[in-house]
Order: structure tokens, then C-alpha cells, then sequence
């Protein structure tokens, strides 16, 4: 990627879907990780689930799983999102970059 635009975007997009993470994906994470955690234990163990020393070490890990895939999405999101913001505002400059070589090519 030549265009410093589009790499600037792309920062920006992350720090900001960071950002939005901090405020919102970490409680989304802490919920759906343990949830999730419950849910297979429930299917492996075929019932209900006792609170065991594995079955809470398994809910733990499972939050910090939670929490890193949450905070994966928001960030690779928003870069993604800036990337696209960056190709958008330096397309009227590249376009006129272009014809200005068109140009010169034809004189």
C-alpha cells in the first residue's frame, strides 16, 4: 500500500475500534464467553453442570477467549472501516493525479 491516506485510515479505524471495545466489547466478551463456556461443558457432561475446580477454571478460560475474540473482531473491524474511509477520501486525488498524467502524456 503506497497511499499514506489509506494506511493513516487504517490506524485510525483500529485505535478507534479499540476504543469501542474498551466501552463496549469487554462486558459483550465476559458474557458471551461464559456462556458459550457453559454451553459446551453442558453437552460434553450430558446435564446440568456442577461447580467443580475444572468446570470454573474452563468458565475462566473461556472468558478470556471470549474477551480476545471480541476484541479481535472490534479492532480488524475498524481498520477494515478506515481502510475503506482512506480509499474514499484519496480517490478525487488519485483520480486527478491520473489525469494530470494523462495529460502530460498527450502534450
Amino acid at each position: 500500500m503506497k497511499n499514506e491516506t489509506v494506511k493513516t485510515g487504517m490506524k485510525i479505524g483500529a485505535v478507534v475500534g479499540g476504543i469501542l471495545f474498551l466501552a463496549f466489547g469487554v462486558m459483550a466478551g465476559f458474557y458471551f464467553g461464559s456462556y458459550g463456556t457453559l454451553f459446551i461443558l453442558q453437552k460434553l457432561m450430558g446435564g446440568t453442570v456442577e461447580p467443580t475446580l475444572f468446570v470454573r477454571a474452563a468458565i475462566v478460560v473461556g472468558i478470556g477467549v471470549g474477551i480476545a475474540a471480541s476484541a479481535t473482531v472490534s479492532i480488524v473491524t475498524g481498520g477494515l472501516l478506515g481502510t475503506v474511509m482512506g480509499f474514499v477520501v484519496s480517490a478525487p486525488r488519485i483520480m486527478q493525479e491520473k489525469k494530470a498524467a494523462a495529460a502530460a502524456a498527450k502534450a
